[in-house]
Formats: structure tokens, sequence, C-alpha cells
């Protein structure tokens, strides 16, 4: 599967005259990788394309040129792109008020824990989320939290044969029932799963 090395990244000269049309291609890209739960809670998924972005968007705002230094952030952003045989989303809680979201950030304590996949009629599928750190306090959980979907062989041939997906939460502060993936969003995650052979 797809991964990101310092070679398929470009100098920041190089990035800076090509950006516009880059952007353009990932802005759209991402419309094709994003779903939303509710009105307040959004999956975005992330694959090679999308980190490539980040990062070479991070050695911009950060002006970074030394190779350790682009080492470090592929070490960061890298672990986000799928493998194969899972689905790797940033999971965004969003209000535009800064006290609702507050409010409500407190009572989502766990939620990152609650959202689920599911493949046609097979199992539901929770993440694992946040492998990188805690991103809860006791007293509130954040807005962005990374979440890690493991899917089975079995699951990953429905994909491959066009069965639906669906995803929603759990949590009983922020409860979201099955939500259809759109074809185009289906279509895109089922790139990044491998084909398998079922014994």
């Amino acid at each position: 599967m797809p991964t990101l090395s310092r070679a398929d990244l470009w100098s920041l000269e190089e990035y800076s005259e090509l950006r516009p049309a880059f952007r353009a291609q990932v802005l759209a890209h991402k419309k094709t990788r994003q779903l939303s739960l509710g009105e307040h809670a959004r999956l975005y998924f992330e694959d090679v394309l999308t980190i490539r972005y980040q990062v070479q968007e991070m050695l911009r705002i950060e002006k970074v040129f030394e190779a350790y230094a682009i080492n470090e952030e592929l070490e960061a952003y890298t672990p986000l792109i799928p493998d194969g045989h899972n689905w790797k989303a940033t999971f965004m809680i969003e209000y535009e008020d800064p006290d609702e979201r507050a409010r409500q950030l407190a009572r989502m304590i766990g939620i990152e824990d609650t959202v689920w996949l599911q493949v046609a009629d097979c199992q539901r599928i929770y993440p694992i989320a946040d492998e990188d750190l805690a991103r809860d306090n006791g007293l509130k959980t954040s807005s962005v939290h990374f979440l890690r979907f493991e899917l089975t062989p079995v699951m990953i041939a429905a994909v491959h044969n066009g069965a639906s997906v669906s995803a929603g939460i759990d949590h009983p502060a922020y409860s979201v029932n099955a939500i259809e993936l759109p074809t185009i969003v289906r279509d895109s995650l089922a790139n990044d799963l491998q084909a398998t052979t079922i014994n």
C-alpha cells in the first residue's frame, strides 16, 4: 500500500510554485473522504494524498528544510495513512461558539470510542482511538481525535464487492443513528483496502 517518504515531498521552493494546483487537487479529493455525523461531528478519512498535503503544509508554515526536521514531520503524520486493512480518520467535534463547545466537550468524554463503522450486515467496527496520546483530561474531551478502524478479510472483500458502509455514534450525549456513506465516499475508501483472499 502507498506510503510517504522524503523522496515524495517537494522542496519549499517547488511547493511554493506547485501549491495552488496541488491544493485544489487535495480539496477536491477531500470532498470524497468526509462524512457528517449529525450537525456537530465529522469524520475526515485520511490517505497518502491528504497526509502528503498535511506534511507539505506543515513544512511550509514552519519553513522546515533540514532533513531531520522533515523526518520528524513524516514520523508524526505517516501513521495516519491506512495500511491496506484499516481506515484511518480524523474525528472532529465542531461547535462555532467557544462556550457551547466547552460545555459539549465536557459532556462528550469518551465519544471517540463510540464512533462506529459497519460494512453491510457485518459486526460494527469500533475504533482504536488516539494511539499517539490521550485527548481528554477527565473534565472534557478534545475536539480532535484520530481513529483507526480495523477490518476483517470478510469485510474487505465485501467492500470490494460493492457492499454498503454505514456510520454512527453511540455516545449518550451525542447519539447518531446509522448513516450510509455516499457512494463516492464508499468508493474512495475502498481504494484504501488491499484485496484479500478469503479461505
